[in-house]
């Protein structure tokens, strides 16, 4: 983006679940047009697909779900913050997390996979997630490490000004901070090496935000929530 160029966000009053689910459609149907040339570009053509309960399906299957509140939350901050930095992060969040998901669903599809499972995050087997997952069954809408609730949502549907500037940054430092995990873990266990790649350049990326997010939170008068 040059400095010319300004974020647009989603029109007033389409409903930000239809939006999501439309970017979603658009960037999956574009990648799954290249999908071929990509995965043979990739090395994805060259070795049996991954199995349903692989760490590669269930990264791509997980991280997918837990990218597209990112961007709820990005589209929101675009319709309704008027703070030209707040702005220019969701915008930021909002496309690059679009794109990633459409590339994660587009491999679910190539593999053959159905782009969700039952229990979120069971790929994570080897006993190093630190996370208490008993008490995530989606009632409130965390269904993961970092997501927020459906009352924190609704919460942060009625602010304006710089009452929502603070609560969507501490809301997504938190996301971010949640999602850490899983693409570490990504990282390190995928087979793959393209889905090792996005997993270690997630990672780096909101670590990297989450730095400037809290900088942020701060110069508003804000504080983080507590981590995940």
């Amino acid at each position: 983006m040059t400095a010319t160029d300004s974020p647009a966000g989603p029109a007033p009053g389409r409903p930000h679940r239809r939006l999501t689910a439309l970017l979603v459609a658009v960037i999956a149907v574009g990648l799954l047009a290249a999908g071929g040339g990509l995965a043979v570009a990739l090395g994805l053509g060259r070795t049996a697909p991954p199995a349903a309960d692989s760490v590669d399906a269930g990264f791509a299957r997980d991280m997918s779900r837990h990218h597209l509140q990112a961007v709820e939350m990005a589209n929101l901050a675009l319709d309704r913050s008027t703070d030209a930095e707040v702005r220019q992060l969701a915008f930021d969040i909002s496309s690059t997390q679009t794109n990633q998901v459409g590339r994660m669903q587009g491999w679910l599809a190539l593999w053959g996979l159905p782009p969700t499972s039952g229990e979120v995050m069971a790929w994570m087997s080897d006993g190093t997630s630190g996370h208490d997952m008993s008490h995530m069954d989606g009632a409130d809408g965390a269904v993961m490490p970092g997501m927020a609730t459906e009352q924190e949502l609704a919460t942060l549907r009625s602010l304006s000004g710089t009452a929502f500037d603070v609560m969507f940054l501490q809301l997504v430092i938190r996301h971010h901070q949640g999602g850490l995990e899983m693409a570490e873990y990504g990282a390190e266990h995928a087979e793959l090496a393209a889905v090792r790649q996005l997993s270690r350049s997630i990672a780096e990326t909101q670590t990297a935000e989450t730095t400037t997010m809290e900088s942020m939170l701060r110069a508003r008068g804000g504080t983080p929530l507590p981590g995940p």
